[in-house]
């Protein structure tokens, strides 16, 4: 089970603070705006900070972007508080599907919030999980497209990216993959959040598992900070050297982008003014690049991670950022970034 550690005002600063002045004072034009954009990753959520329906259809408005559609992703939001434990994961479901279905009436705009949604199951309830994962279709339909179990772990207990606390090589538990053995039979997929030293894990369990979609979010979040801090070169050659491993199964797939958290140790939120987008292109190329070079624009999506990145760039610099590193990339290569294998992945019906 999850467990949850002391998540403290300082903490909830950390993690989620967005200073809209800030980000005001940088803004910029959108390249080639009338492109079409699948977003395959942001949360929504009401806990001190809110990022709801209105605040995503605001970013996309600004940013003036061509996003036809998103996918959510679990973050912890609008659990249940009544009945079993293990269904209070649905009430997230159930939350996102009914933004998505506010969505589809095109009443806030042509892009299909939350087209797809990617939940929370405990999947160390082994065969048990079944019933939660059909609790889920229940209330999503054919919206609903898989699980994120995120598994972040690192020896040094000052990394912190989550509120929950995880156990080591969560991955690799028999119980776990109890659970995770379920999704191939109701054709869901499965996201991951891990950190570059934990992808070798995610790699055997491609491997055991070739039937089950994985997806890789955020790059695999090199580490830069704590005892990973003053590493780069050798932090870049584990994890490069880790991202081709995981490439070479073909039911992996990644998400470019998250690439501004606090993890990576860019420390963008520490400027002045927020980063432009060449600054980001140019401090995101060698992973995108080694990214794309191992799975092929095909198995590769950029993603926002909104609102989390929110805190260090805007979602139009941020999708700016994303098209200069595309620059040199053929048309069709570019639309599998932004759009062809966001759908694929999902089962987008675009």
């Amino acid at each position: 089970m999850n467990v949850k550690i002391g998540e403290t005002e300082i903490e909830k600063k950390i993690l989620f603070e967005i200073r809209e002045d800030w980000l005001a004072s940088h803004r910029e034009a959108p390249i080639d705006p009338a492109m079409p954009i699948i977003d395959p990753h942001h949360h929504l959520w009401d806990r001190g900070a809110r990022y709801l329906l209105e605040d995503i259809k605001g970013d996309i408005d600004r940013g003036g972007h061509n996003v036809r559609a998103t996918v959510f992703s679990q973050c912890d939001s609008m659990y249940r508080a009544d009945g079993e434990e293990k269904f209070a994961p649905v009430g997230e479901t159930e939350f996102v599907n009914g933004v998505a279905a506010m969505s589809a009436s095109n009443t806030y705009g042509p892009a299909r919030i939350c087209a797809g949604i990617v939940g929370f199951a405990d999947l160390l309830l082994g065969a048990d999980v079944d019933a939660v994962l059909e609790a889920h279709l229940r209330a999503a339909g054919e919206r609903f497209k898989g699980v994120r179990h995120c598994s972040v772990w690192d020896a040094d207990r000052s990394i912190k990216s989550t509120p929950l606390d995880y156990p080591p090589q969560l991955l690799l538990d028999a119980k776990f993959r109890a659970g995770f053995a379920r999704l191939a039979r109701y054709g869901l997929s499965f996201d991951s959040l891990i950190y570059h030293t934990q992808i070798p894990e995610l790699t055997d369990l491609a491997k055991t598992f070739p039937d089950t979609l994985i997806v890789l979010d955020h790059v695999g979040i090199p580490l830069g900070i704590g005892a990973y801090a003053g590493r780069h070169d050798e932090v870049f050659k584990t994890w490069a050297d880790n991202i081709r491993g995981l490439a070479k199964c073909p039911n992996t797939r990644v998400k470019l982008g998250g690439m501004g958290m606090h993890m990576f140790g860019f420390g963008f939120e520490t400027r002045p003014k927020p980063p432009t987008s060449e600054e980001l292109a140019k401090t995101w190329r060698p992973y995108v690049e080694t990214c794309v070079e191992a799975f092929g624009p095909r198995r590769a999506m950029f993603e926002s991670n909104f609102p989390v990145d929110k805190r260090y760039y805007s979602y139009g610099v941020m999708w700016n950022a994303f098209k200069r590193l595309a620059a040199g990339y053929s048309a069709d290569e570019k639309a599998a970034l932004f759009v062809g294998a966001a759908q694929q992945t999902y089962r987008l019906p675009m």
